[in-house]
């Protein structure tokens, strides 16, 4: 079992000396958020500076959270929900599970059509459990995060969405995939609704399933997800085994149903970001990101009252990708207002699409008010936890791509300067098909300052500095060729290596070359 020095102070708390000596294996909670963006907090994640979409959000517990922990200010997930779900499970990058858009349905893509490109076969039925290997058409088989953790002794509990899966298969039951305990997780990846009075979305093909015993009552969602999860964390630690507790909440996806704990401070508010006052779906997206962080500081309050467990409890926090950035749905001029100071949202290829608030709080390793600029992306969560865990010796059926960021965690800075990050999206997104904004067919490579996108059907590669230009709006492709080549170079050749699938041209049949092939 893996020992850990412990400090003081824990989760705000005294820890008694007597509870510092050694530990059994942690217990461990990653609280992932669906759909938020990198700004959608009180918390600066950019240049430690409070921007205008910073004061509009109300989130004192992530505040508190960084406080206690190391903030990422260089965080990454893919731009849609379940390629960054099945990396986070299987330690794989998208370019190799395959699973590159959004599933649901059983045999069913949810790809927009292009009269100009075929877009190549992929895993629409999502990542299945290594028992399937073989069985079930567009999958991947893996050997699932919790399931090696269940297989180390944790009580290994999700509790929400989801969303790995096709409907019917075995990948969109959690109980199949190594989880223990299942608290409201199916194949749906956005609720039919947020509200026990609604019966959760029932009749909808989006309805959750498993919270019944609230159905009919005037509580929100976000609320009953941290009820239960409350519950089995005190479960698990009466029958003294670690957790892993997977809080991976719906919010703050649409529908933007009402949280009437909190709509009223934020309906008709004067925000310094739109220059006018927030509208009614602006308020309740507001609200929706409020609810999240009261969650978030339930569970803590949770830890605080019970030192014991504080002083043995990792806690992560990250979202799964870049914030919608659609005025379809969203407030302000699209694209710009939503993600500010980056450019795009969900489903682009711009920083606004994939950076995410990411938060870490290890007692006894990490150093509180910590700020770290190591580039991270969603599967190197996969054996940073493992090695949290203490566990060293685990086989899988998957070649795991992410790499442990346990190392930055305890210098509390990058550790791994030279790292890359790729991103391939090699579909059409549903909601917007606008290349200009990063939408669209794409694979996109990060290295150092330099962010290098390539939009498969117009064969255009763009350049931006994200550290001078974090809004992405000066194309230095044209000014720094040998960038490009090198960049370019790097990508491909990542996408070869795991045989990442390609769209073809409708016109010619012919598959669409690597990006360092046209140059």
């Amino acid at each position: 079992m893996q020992k850990i020095i412990i400090t003081a102070i824990s989760c705000g708390v005294f820890v008694p000396f007597d509870l510092m000596a050694s530990q059994k294996q942690p217990n461990i909670i990653m609280f992932l958020v669906d759909d938020m963006g990198w700004q959608d907090t009180s918390v600066p994640f950019h240049n430690n500076e409070q921007t205008s979409l910073n004061k509009r959000f109300n989130t004192p517990n992530m505040e508190k959270l960084a406080k206690m922990g190391v903030k990422f200010t260089q965080a990454y997930a893919c731009a849609i929900s379940s390629p960054t779900r099945c990396s986070l499970m299987s330690g794989m990058n998208a370019s190799r599970h395959r699973v590159t858009n959004w599933t649901l349905e059983l045999n069913q893509k949810t790809d927009q059509k292009s009269s100009v490109i075929e877009l190549p076969e992929w895993n629409f039925n999502g990542i299945q459990p290594a028992a399937e290997k073989g069985k079930i058409n567009n999958s991947t088989a893996i050997t699932p995060l919790p399931q090696i953790l269940k297989d180390n002794g944790y009580r290994t509990i999700h509790c929400g969405k989801a969303h790995f899966g096709a409907r019917t298969t075995p990948g969109a039951d959690p109980s199949n995939m190594g989880f223990e305990v299942n608290i409201a997780g199916g194949a749906n990846g956005a609720p039919g609704s947020y509200l026990g009075t609604k019966n959760f979305g029932e009749g909808t093909r989006f309805a959750v399933h498993g919270l019944e015993k609230y159905n009919g009552q005037d509580i929100f969602l976000t609320e009953a997800l941290t009820i239960e999860a409350i519950r089995e964390m005190k479960e698990s630690v009466k029958m003294n085994k670690p957790f892993y507790l997977y809080m991976s909440h719906y919010a703050v996806h649409s529908p933007y149903d009402e949280d009437k704990r909190f709509t009223g401070k934020y309906r008709g508010k004067y925000d310094e970001q739109l220059k006018s006052a927030m509208n009614e779906n602006e308020s309740r997206y507001a609200a929706l990101v409020e609810g999240m962080d009261k969650s978030l500081g339930d569970i803590m309050d949770y830890l605080e009252q019970n030192p014991e467990v504080a002083a043995n409890t990792i806690l992560l926090f990250m979202s799964d990708n870049g914030g919608q950035g659609l005025n379809n749905v969203r407030q302000g001029i699209a694209n710009r207002d939503q993600n500010y100071p980056a450019r795009g949202g969900k489903g682009s290829a711009f920083m606004g699409g994939v950076r995410e608030p990411m938060m870490v709080y290890w007692p006894g390793v990490t150093k509180p008010d910590t700020e770290c600029d190591q580039k991270v992306i969603i599967e190197d969560f996969f054996p940073t936890i493992l090695e949290m865990a203490g566990v060293r010796k685990y086989e899988t059926i998957q070649r795991i791509d992410g790499k442990s960021f346990v190392k930055s965690l305890k210098k509390g800075k990058a550790m791994d300067k030279d790292k890359i990050v790729v991103w391939h999206f090699p579909n059409l997104w549903g909601e917007t098909q606008n290349k200009e904004e990063g939408y669209g067919a794409y694979s996109a490579i990060l290295k150092g300052d330099y962010h290098l996108i390539y939009t498969w059907e117009t064969g255009v590669l763009r350049l931006f500095n994200i550290k001078d230009d974090i809004g992405e709006q000066n194309d230095l492709a044209v000014k720094m060729p040998n960038k490009v080549k090198e960049l370019a170079a790097e990508l491909s050749d990542y996408l070869r290596e795991r045989d990442a699938q390609r769209p073809s041209m409708k016109t010619t049949g012919k598959i669409i070359p690597f990006p360092d092939e046209i140059l």
